[in-house]
């Protein structure tokens, strides 16, 4: 199993990732929309790069054919992607999964597919996109901890304030995106958000620091 880094940035492009690989975060989501498929395969491919360069996970949201032409070795799946994804096929690849939840049902539709990882959100009120589902808060990131065994990614409205109550509740990783990317100095928000998650870094999953 990957280990996941508590500091889980997601970045809208190849540029945005080696902003923030080069300031030193280990695990980065590539969440691509609306570009062509040539486009898609450029940049996943120089995403790779980066994170052999910077010895940081790269995550290749929802595009999982591209994933394994490219040789990618992780990808994230929302539920309808995975309800679409050929699950053997990623395994045979050796990629891992993560995949989104939002629901009991959805939880168990995930565990189902055996992921390295479960994300739940949202935990806080997020602008980032329109949400049918209410935010979940801590109290339900401890729910969650205690029915799977594989790490815990929280996501949805997560600062870098409230990543510690985050953290402490019982996710392995805080997931973040405009936090970062809407900030005045993303380069030093990366670094702030590294130093405040040092306590949790290296942790076995789900245990809180001393």
């Amino acid at each position: 199993m990957i280990e996941l880094d508590p500091f889980y940035p997601i970045v809208p492009d190849a540029e945005w990732m080696a902003r923030l690989a080069g300031q030193g975060a280990k695990l980065i989501q590539l969440r691509i929309k609306d570009m062509t498929p040539d486009a898609v395969e450029t940049e996943i491919a120089q995403a790779l790069k980066t994170a052999s360069a910077h010895d940081c996970q790269l995550v290749v949201n929802d595009y999982w054919r591209e994933a394994i032409r490219l040789h990618a070795n992780f990808v994230h799946l929302g539920q309808q992607d995975l309800a679409g994804a050929d699950l053997p096929a990623i395994r045979a690849a050796g990629i891992s999964i993560g995949v989104s939840t939002h629901s009991p049902e959805e939880l168990a539709m995930a565990l189902a597919a055996e992921p390295d990882y479960v994300a739940l959100g949202p935990i806080y009120p997020t602008k980032l996109k329109a949400m049918p589902w209410q935010p979940q808060g801590l109290a339900r990131i401890g729910e969650w901890r205690s029915k799977i065994s594989c790490p815990l990614v929280a996501i949805g409205g997560i600062s870098l304030e409230r990543a510690p109550a985050v953290l402490a509740a019982g996710a392995t990783s805080a997931a973040v995106v405009t936090d970062i990317v809407v900030s005045e100095d993303p380069e030093q928000r990366t670094r702030e958000w590294i130093a405040t998650t040092a306590p949790w870094r290296n942790l076995p999953t789900g245990c809180p620091p001393a």
